[in-house]
């Protein structure tokens, strides 16, 4: 299969290339810049210069390709709802292009906080879910309308370097000179180690049906105080509870994550596609060796 790959330089498409061809597939990625092209064709990738915004570059690209995987999103929490939108414009895109054929498009989205509940494949996003990103609720909708589309739900996804949200925490907690979690701090979120998920996205390629959701989760939660004192450990800063009427002011544009609680189970997408993530370190090994610390 030939397949048209946006945010190929990025944390998980840059390990998702090698999969992809080790298991026989072509890869065109998406690049930004000379450099992400060069980057992308020293891991065996072609490469199609454009961005998110460029949507002739997106057509082109899906186009050209038996499948689409879309891992691409602007990073910048600054202008989110802008950016969302902009992820919504690309994921109706690749949908234009793809009507009419059984070629599959995978989204990458975001497992939605359930208050009180392990979330699971079968739960959807409430439609009163605040976050404006909508990447799944557009992939699912396009699926409606016939085209072979499905989702992969990111929990916080790390390695030693990068760890999903956590980095946010770590750069207050620099600044505060404390580690903080919320109340008790029981509040937990899902994880999954960088080099477990590149597996998950080509069986969704290769066998996902349309309409499905499939969570990339190796840990089913781990709490927020677990979370705050490997962080306390890490900038050897010591380690309080916050209370919850002062977490915005404590953690910023953060506080709404640092009270969230987002366990999730990945056994139906082990089931339906026979996922097996092998043996990564978990989230907080990872941030006991993370490189994130060093000033």
């Amino acid at each position: 299969m030939r397949v048209f790959l946006t945010g190929a330089t990025g944390f998980i498409g840059s390990a998702l290339i090698p999969e992809l061809l080790r298991h026989g597939h072509q890869v065109l990625g998406l690049a930004r810049s000379d450099d992400g092209a060069r980057a992308l064709r020293a891991l065996g990738a072609e490469a199609l210069r454009g961005d998110l915004e460029d949507q002739a570059a997106l057509r082109r690209g899906a186009g050209q390709a038996d499948g689409v995987v879309h891992c691409g999103f602007i990073h910048d929490f600054t202008k989110f709802a802008e950016n969302c939108a902009i992820d919504r414009r690309a994921i109706e895109t690749f949908g234009e292009v793809l009507a009419g054929s059984t070629r599959p498009l995978v989204v990458t989205a975001g497992i939605p906080a359930l208050p009180g509940k392990v979330t699971t494949e079968a739960d959807a996003v409430p439609t009163d879910h605040p976050m404006p990103r909508v990447s799944e609720q557009a992939a699912l909708a396009l699926a409606e309308r016939g085209v072979h589309a499905a989702v992969v739900r990111l929990p916080q996804v790390h390695d030693r370097d990068k760890s999903g949200l956590i980095p946010y925490f770590i750069a207050v907690a620099r600044q505060k000179g404390v580690s903080a979690y919320v109340d008790e701090g029981l509040n937990r979120f899902a994880a999954a180690h960088r080099l477990s998920t590149p597996s998950l996205y080509r069986l969704a390629l290769e066998k996902g049906t349309a309409g499905s959701r499939f969570h990339a989760v190796e840990e089913e939660g781990i709490t927020m105080k677990a979370i705050a004192e490997a962080i306390g450990r890490g900038l050897k800063v010591p380690v309080i509870s916050v209370p919850a009427g002062e977490a915005m002011a404590h953690f910023g544009t953060m506080g709404h994550f640092a009270t969230l609680s987002n366990p999730a189970s990945s056994a139906l997408t082990r089931q339906r596609l026979g996922w097996n993530p092998g043996t990564h370190p978990g989230l907080i090994d990872d941030l006991d060796h993370s490189t994130a610390y060093a000033a």
